[in-house]
C-alpha cells in the first residue's frame, strides 16, 4: 500500500471530530471514493484503480433487527445469492438421495439433514469470500476503510467509525453503491419483534423449525423451498401473487411445484399480529382476505420476505440535492449513472429503475469506472439481462415476459412456442414433470425476433445463460430452429420447440 500513501501524513482536529489529509500534489485525496462494498461497489473500485487513480472504497454493515452481522462483500457474499445458492443445493440433494434409491443406490435407514454442519459450512465458505475480497483490494491497491460513509457535498465523504469517530475524504468523483435492506411490515404488532429477514436466516446456528415465510417474492420462494427441501414444515403467506414482475403463467408452474414438493401456502391471507408464547413459540394471527375470516397457528420462526429499501437514507443526499423517487427512496439516475448533483454517479440496487442483480451491479460498476478513467464510452445496457429463481424447480428467464410482449405487440403482434418436457433425469426415479415447460415469446411478422424465452427444470440456470447471448445478437425464430441441440439434455428442447398457442395443439414432448 506504499504506492498509495507515500506522501507525508498529518492530522488535524475540529471540535467534534479529527481528520486525516495528506499533502497531495493534486487537489484531491482520492480521484474516486465508492461508498459500499458490495459486489458493484468492488468492482467499480478495483476497475478503477488498475488504470492508476487513487481509489478508496468504504464499507459498514449495520447489523441486521436481530442483530445478525458480516464480512465485506454486501449482500451477494453474506446474505443472498451465494449462501442461498449452497443451502438450494443442501435441499437438491435431499431430492437426489430419494432419487438415489431407483437407480439402484442402497440406502439403509432415514436419511435426515443437519441444519448446524450445513450453515457451518456455508458460513466458513462466506468468510473466505470476505478475507478474498479484502486481499484482492490490497492487490489492486484500493484503500479499504470499515466506515459508514456520508456525503457532505459533491467532493466530500464523511466516514464515521464504530466507535463514532470521523474521517473526511476529499475525491474527485464519489460513486453510491449502498445496495438495499430487507423490510419489515411497520403494522402488525410483532413484526420486528418476533421475526427475522433474509439478513438473518443464512447465520442462524440451530434450526429455523417450522416457519413461516411472509411474502411471495422471489427472495421467499427460494427461501421457502430450501427449507421444505432439508425437512422443514414450512408455511408461505401470500396476500396477493407470486413472483411479481415475472411471467406469471411460469410463477404458477413454480408454486404448482413447491405444493407438490411439500411447501404450503396460504394465499390471500394478510398477517395481524405475531405473538410470542411463554413455551418461545410464535403464534401468528391472520386473515384469510376471501372470506374476511381470522386464523392462527404457531411456528418456530417467522421470516418476512416482504420487499427491499434502498440504502439511501444516511447518506445526506437531502441536503446536496441529490434527486431521489419518494415512492422507491432510490436515487433517479441517467444512462451513465449520473446522479443531479455533478460528480456523484449511483449504480446497483439504489438505482432507480435498475434491476436487482448482482451481475448488472458488478458490470454496470466496472463500465462506469472505465467512463470516469476516460478509457471507454460504452454504457451499461439494461434490456434483456437473464435471471434464475432458484427454487426447487428452478425457473430460468430472459426479454419479455407473455404479459409485457401482449401489452407492447398486441396479442396478435406475437407469437408463443411451447413444450411441456420431461427431463431424462426424472424417467426413472419416476418423478412428476408436469410443471417442466419452457416457451419463447417471438414477434409475430417478419424475422420472428425472440422477444422473451422461459424454462422451468433442473440448472435452469445454466439453461438460460447460454440462450441469453443470443439476445444480444438479435437472435430470431429461425436462429433457435437452426441450432443442433445437445442430446439428451433439457436445454435441447428449447432448439426443438415448434407449437404455438395459437394452434391449440399438444404441447407435450414425445419421444426421446
Amino acid at each position: 500500500m506504499a504506492a498509495l500513501f507515500g506522501g507525508r501524513r498529518r492530522w488535524r482536529s475540529s471540535q467534534c471530530f479529527h481528520v486525516w489529509s495528506r499533502q497531495l500534489t493534486g487537489k484531491y485525496d482520492y480521484d474516486l471514493v465508492v461508498v459500499g462494498g458490495g459486489s458493484g461497489g468492488l468492482a467499480c473500485s478495483k476497475e478503477a484503480a488498475q488504470a492508476g487513480p487513487r481509489v478508496a472504497v468504504l464499507d459498514y454493515v449495520e447489523p441486521s433487527v436481530q442483530g445478525t452481522k458480516w464480512g465485506l462483500g454486501g449482500t451477494c457474499v453474506n446474505v443472498g445469492c451465494i449462501p442461498k445458492k449452497l443451502m438450494h443445493q443442501a435441499a437438491l440433494l435431499g431430492t437426489a438421495v430419494k432419487d438415489a434409491k431407483k437407480y439402484g443406490w442402497q440406502i439403509s435407514g432415514p436419511v435426515c439433514h443437519d441444519w448446524a454442519t450445513m450453515a457451518e459450512a456455508v458460513q466458513n465458505h462466506v468468510r473466505s469470500l470476505n478475507w478474498g475480497h479484502r486481499v484482492q483490494l490490497q492487490d489492486k491497491k484500493v484503500k479499504y476503510l470499515n466506515l459508514k460513509g456520508s456525503l457532505m457535498d459533491e467532493h466530500t465523504v464523511k466516514g464515521l467509525t464504530k466507535a463514532g469517530k470521523e474521517t473526511i475524504l476529499a475525491a474527485k468523483n464519489i460513486v453510491i453503491a449502498t445496495g438495499g435492506r430487507p423490510k419489515y411490515p411497520t403494522n402488525i404488532q410483532g413484526a420486528i419483534e418476533h421475526g427475522i429477514t433474509s439478513d438473518d436466516i443464512f447465520w442462524l446456528k440451530k434450526s429455523p423449525g417450522k416457519t413461516l415465510v411472509v411474502g411471495a417474492s422471489y427472495v421467499a420462494l427460494e427461501c421457502a423451498g430450501f427449507l421444505t427441501g432439508i425437512g422443514l414444515d414450512t408455511t408461505v403467506m401470500a396476500r396477493s401473487i407470486a413472483l411479481r414482475g415475472f411471467d406469471q403463467q411460469m410463477a404458477g408452474l413454480v408454486t404448482d411445484y413447491m405444493e407438490e414438493y411439500g411447501t404450503k401456502f396460504a394465499w390471500k391471507c394478510v398477517p395481524k399480529r405475531v405473538d410470542k408464547l411463554s413455551s418461545g413459540a410464535l403464534q401468528v394471527t391472520w386473515t384469510d382476505t376471501r372470506t374476511g375470516n381470522e386464523h392462527k397457528d404457531t411456528y418456530d420462526t417467522v421470516l418476512w420476505a416482504v420487499g427491499r429499501a434502498p440504502e439511501t437514507k444516511a447518506l445526506g443526499l437531502d441536503r446536496l440535492g441529490v434527486q431521489l423517487n419518494k415512492e422507491t427512496g432510490k436515487i433517479v439516475v441517467g444512462t451513465d449513472e449520473s446522479t443531479s448533483v455533478p460528480n456523484i454517479y449511483a449504480f446497483g440496487d439504489i438505482g432507480e429503475g435498475r434491476p436487482e442483480l448482482t451481475p448488472t451491479a458488478i458490470k454496470a460498476g466496472k463500465l462506469l469506472a472505465r467512463r470516469l478513467a476516460g478509457h471507454s464510452t460504452e454504457l451499461m445496457n439494461y434490456d434483456n439481462v437473464p435471471t434464475t429463481v432458484f427454487t426447487p424447480l428452478e425457473y430460468g428467464c430472459v426479454g419479455l415476459s407473455e404479459e409485457e410482449a401482449e401489452k407492447r405487440l398486441g396479442k396478435d403482434g406475437i407469437e408463443v412456442y411451447h413444450a411441456f418436457y420431461k427431463p431424462l433425469e426424472f424417467t426413472v426415479a419416476e418423478r412428476d414433470a408436469s410443471q417442466c415447460y419452457l416457451k419463447v415469446v417471438c414477434e409475430r411478422g417478419g424475422d420472428m425476433k425472440i422477444l422473451g424465452l422461459h424454462f422451468t427444470g433442473p440448472n435452469a440456470g445454466e439453461v438460460t445463460q447460454g440462450f441469453a447471448l443470443g439476445f444480444q445478437c438479435g437472435a430470431t425464430y429461425s436462429h433457435l430452429s437452426q441450432t443442433v441441440g445437445i442430446h439428451p439434455t433439457s436445454a435441447e428442447e428449447m432448439t426443438k420447440v415448434n407449437i404455438t398457442k395459437r394452434s391449440g395443439l399438444d404441447a407435450t414432448v414425445t419421444g426421446c
